[in-house]
């Protein structure tokens, strides 16, 4: 499922170049280069808290430890947020290369860019390696089921979702997910310290 998900993205790629043969030629090298299961092969753009435009494959070359979560929520995310912290705490002094701690948000609508970078500030994640993520509605539903990701409005401000905090390597391969809420993370960190490299 998710192979073919990433397959058909890189094809609409590839057909909507078409009559750009130097931009071809370079989305084949890039497709040379990437594995199969990569995340870097999917086409949507996003904004940063900063807002600045990006795509996944703008990230190629580090570590990614991701998680979906929406600003205005009370119950789940304020968790996820306190276990994203606690995992970078004690990744950091073990890896050579810091990975990129990213929060996508499941709420494109409402959660600006700005919005974005006011709730970083509010909860210490406004270091170079946070990054918060807005992008279409399309392109975070794909994003979600690329990691499996339930999520579905309940109500014009809140939405019910799955809590899973996923380890990408340094091409966008998933190598490790974690579900639930404040549980151990040894495992996690040891699945970030592998990726990351000592």
């Amino acid at each position: 499922m998710k192979n073919s998900i990433l397959l058909c993205c890189l094809a609409g790629i590839l057909s909507s170049c078409s009559n750009d043969n130097s931009l071809q030629n370079n989305l084949n090298v890039e497709q040379e280069e990437l594995h199969d299961m990569s995340i870097y092969h999917l086409p949507s753009d996003w904004n940063t808290q900063d807002g600045e435009k990006i795509s996944f494959i703008d990230l190629k070359g580090q570590p990614l430890v991701v998680v979906m979560i929406y600003t205005a929520c009370k119950t789940a995310c304020p968790r996820l947020v306190a276990d994203m912290r606690q995992i970078e705490e004690k990744t950091k002094p073990n890896v050579s290369r810091q990975p990129r701690y990213i929060l996508v948000s499941i709420d494109p609508l409402n959660d600006s860019p700005e919005k974005l970078k006011q709730f970083a500030k509010a909860n210490l994640m406004d270091g170079e390696h946070w990054l918060f993520l807005q992008g279409t509605e399309s392109g975070v539903r794909d994003f979600a089921n690329i990691l499996s990701m339930k999520y579905k409005r309940i109500d014009p401000m809140d939405f019910s979702h799955s809590n899973i905090i996923s380890v990408f390597d340094d091409q966008g391969v998933l190598r490790y997910q974690k579900e639930g809420l404040g549980l151990q993370n040894d495992e996690i960190v040891r699945k970030i310290i592998e990726v990351s490299g000592p």
